[in-house]
């Protein structure tokens, strides 16, 4: 479906009853969004692994505007403050409250805009695969030395300056070893992939350059779950340790996952759904 959302029809998926009937009640489940990771790719990179949860959430799926399926709006828009400004009116529209957010990397990077920006109005926080502050060189270092010297220099050409050149380049040498498991190629035929959105944003001259949550982060005190995978190239493990470090007044634990890259869910299932279902049915439960 499609919901108008600040000018812009975002689409949205829903899996999952909100209430259950069990007996003489009706329970309430918690609500969690996934923001997908890009910017230009869409919500199908979550299906069909995502729905095993639900039936300890209810899971709402969203393409950032700009991006997949939603419209794409004015390009001055495409910014992280307005996809933060986007997930809030779609849940004041929906009428949820207090929903579990979790982004997996571009999309961990609009989970810490809203959630620095609207600090009471989430219940918790999942960061897989991303990182408060983009530090580039540290992404062309982990690239040389995961994936190999090629992928190390089409990483830097592409990152350092993007261009549509540039960055089918890095699909077909730096894209595949985002996963210790060989490439699905089903899954990048059903994504809806939008490039103009990524050459506004990526690169550090762009705003993925730009912006720093670790100030910010300080002042979030609900229970955050970081993930990551000893084998990333693009969100390596510092960046999840610098998460870590900048929540000080939060309850957080970072977990990083054995034999995985920057795709955690697609190289260690069970271990990242076992991670999840405990955060969802024992932390924030105890919370």
């Amino acid at each position: 479906m499609h919901i108008l959302v600040n000018g812009v029809r975002l689409f949205v998926d829903v899996e999952g009853a909100g209430l259950v009937a069990e007996g003489s009640v009706m329970r309430e489940k918690p609500t969690m969004i996934l923001l997908h990771g890009g910017p230009g790719a869409d919500h199908s990179i979550f299906k069909p692994a995502f729905s095993q949860l639900s039936d300890l959430a209810q899971i709402i799926y969203v393409d950032h505007r700009g991006n997949g399926r939603s419209e794409d709006g004015d390009p001055k828009h495409w910014t992280l403050d307005q996809w933060a400004d986007d997930l809030f009116a779609l849940c004041q529209t929906l009428g949820i409250k207090e929903p579990i957010i979790f982004g997996a990397s571009f999309g961990g990077f609009v989970a810490q805009a809203y959630a620095t920006k609207y600090p009471g109005h989430l219940r918790a926080l999942i960061l897989a695969a991303t990182t408060a502050h983009v530090d580039f060189e540290t992404i062309f270092a982990a690239f040389g030395r995961i994936a190999g010297p090629l992928a190390g220099q089409v990483a830097r050409a592409y990152w350092s300056g993007p261009t549509p050149e540039r960055r089918q380049a890095y699909f077909e040498n730096c894209l595949p070893h985002y996963s210790v498991a060989p490439p699905d190629s089903d899954m990048m035929q059903r994504m809806t992939v939008k490039n103009p959105v990524a050459m506004h944003f990526n690169g550090p001259n762009n705003e993925m350059g730009r912006f720093d949550f670790r100030a910010a982060l300080n002042r979030l005190t609900c229970p955050i779950l970081i993930l990551s995978g000893d084998r990333d190239p693009m969100m390596p493990v510092p960046f999840s340790d610098v998460l870590l470090t900048s929540l000080g007044n939060a309850r957080a634990t970072h977990h990083t996952l054995p034999d995985a890259g920057h795709l955690l869910e697609y190289d260690q299932p069970e271990v990242f759904f076992a991670h999840l279902r405990r955060f969802i049915s024992e932390d924030i439960a105890c919370d």
